[in-house]
């Protein structure tokens, strides 16, 4: 089988303001790795937005704790753990097309099809499907097949 994915560590999907979206796991989880209390994380690194508490990002649009890579890997967040697992990419082939110029570990070869299979596959596995829109990420929100 020919794989779907595999992360480069490009940092591309650390850029972009507005997009990471922490649940009440996530907060738990990186407070944690942090080392610190969740009240304290949130008041430090996160910003509330539309009801939804969201990592800060820098001036240059990376997220607060990029540098040379993700600072807080094993701590990341639910959205950050799914990339490019996302629901528009996952229902989308035009979608999952236009995120192979973004993204180079896509891997076209695999095929939309393959991509979804993989993709839902890991979703599941990984416990990162959502399902309340009022405080998890919508590129979360997926079918429960």
């Amino acid at each position: 089988m020919i794989q779907a994915f595999e992360c480069k560590m490009c940092g591309h999907c650390c850029q972009g303001e507005g997009g990471i979206i922490m649940t009440a796991g996530d907060r738990k989880r990186l407070a944690d790795f942090l080392g610190m209390s969740e009240e304290d994380m949130v008041k430090e690194y996160s910003e509330t937005v539309n009801g939804k508490i969201r990592l800060q990002s820098r001036e240059d649009g990376y997220c607060v704790f990029f540098n040379e890579g993700c600072g807080v890997h094993p701590g990341r967040p639910d959205i950050c753990r799914a990339w490019p697992f996302f629901r528009g990419n996952l229902i989308d082939e035009m979608s999952w097309e236009m995120i192979q110029d973004y993204c180079p570990g896509i891997n076209k070869d695999a095929g939309h099809k393959q991509f979804v299979i993989q993709g839902k596959e890991y979703i599941k596995k990984e416990g990162l499907r959502q399902h309340d829109p009022d405080v998890a990420p919508n590129a979360l929100i997926t079918e429960d097949d």
